[in-house]
């Protein structure tokens, strides 16, 4: 699996007639050797595939980087990476400019001699987009275990039980399923806080007679979920069913008609042409969905700026919302896949409006 990454990797520093690549992103290390420690750095070559790493990570890089020549690197890995391209007589190194800040980089200068830096724009990012089977199914059960842990909490949602009290319950209950952890700070907005699209739980109590939005996904053998599902805690008023039935529909529209070729641009609109459509444009203010893998937010995305072309294999969230200032918000989001005619669902949790009474 990670040669053919590798494989993939070469083919694009072909296409970007590079010679050598400096990886220094350690989602991009995990991604193309396996290596899970918190140190190290790649080095790839038409020739040689070479994961440097300190003491502490040696015997672990040899039993995790499969295919990779593990290198204990010297006080500063740039020397170590000198002196393996100047053997093979490569001029021209390739590095990560979204991932080096521009001391490192006036370090790397100096260090490099009259080896050329060449800044590159996300090229195993970009490979990242495509996943694998091995990836998609990581990826599906991570989406099962947030689907779970939302059966679990509506039994936990009552008033006078803190937002801060119903997110650990969620945390406590992904880990005990063998999650790592979060996939990010667990998002429990209630009553008027649900109007937040980012109101991470507070010590506000659950009340009656309001939306619960609960955003949030498990971290699972180094890949996210990511689900939010909005109830109603008492009696919805016709209002509360009315924004629900118009982001539901908005989502479900969208869910039907994404397909490969569009560009995120055009998935955008799905949803939101729909609520603009029911006079709350003004109320979703940020884009339909984002990509998912090893991080929670990486590309492609559904956003209105988006010329990205989507392709099967790519993974995103497809999540509209609308929110309204003192009264409350509601969103939907599900984790899809795009496939050779559409679209995969890979969470299935009920999206009708649940009343928890």
């Amino acid at each position: 699996m990670k040669l053919s990454r590798l494989t993939r990797l070469r083919e694009a520093m072909q296409q970007a007639e590079l010679e050598a690549l400096f990886i220094t992103n350690g989602y991009n290390r995990k991604y193309l050797t396996g290596f899970t420690g918190s140190s190290g750095y790649v080095l790839v070559t038409e020739e040689r595939a070479v994961l440097l790493t300190d003491f502490r990570y040696t015997a672990q890089a040899s039993e995790q980087a499969q295919g990779f020549e593990v290198v204990e690197h010297s006080r500063k890995a740039i020397l170590t990476v000198r002196e393996i391209l100047q053997k093979h007589q490569i001029g021209r190194l390739g590095f990560e400019q979204n991932d080096v800040t521009y001391g490192t980089y006036l370090s790397y200068f100096a260090d490099l001699g009259s080896i050329e830096l060449v800044p590159t724009e996300r090229i195993v990012e970009k490979l990242r987009m495509i996943k694998d089977e091995d990836e998609l199914q990581i990826m599906k059960e991570a989406a099962a275990l947030a689907d779970e842990t939302f059966s679990f909490i509506q039994t936990k949602l009552k008033p006078g039980v803190s937002e801060k009290q119903i997110a650990l319950e969620m945390e406590f209950f992904m880990r005990s399923k063998g999650a790592t952890s979060t996939s990010f700070d667990t998002i429990v907005a209630s009553g008027e806080r649900s109007a937040l699209p980012h109101g991470v739980a507070s010590e506000r109590l659950l009340g009656t007679n309001e939306y619960v939005k609960l955003d949030f996904g498990a971290y699972y053998k180094d890949y996210c979920s990511d689900l939010t599902r909005t109830v109603c805690l008492g009696r919805p008023t016709d209002k509360h069913k009315e924004i629900y039935q118009i982001v539901l529909e908005a989502q479900m529209h969208t869910l039907a008609h994404l397909q490969p070729g569009m560009t995120g641009k055009q998935a955008d609109a799905l949803a939101r042409d729909v609520i603009k459509r029911a006079g709350y444009g003004d109320c979703f203010g940020h884009s339909t969905g984002h990509g998912l893998g090893m991080e929670i937010h990486e590309a492609p995305t559904l956003s209105h700026v988006s010329d990205t072309v989507l392709e099967p294999g790519m993974t995103v969230t497809v999540e509209p919302g609308i929110y309204l200032p003192g009264f409350g918000g509601v969103r939907i989001e599900d984790d899809i896949v795009i496939t050779e005619t559409g679209v995969e669902r890979l969470t299935h949790s009920d999206k009708n409006l649940i009343i928890i009474d």
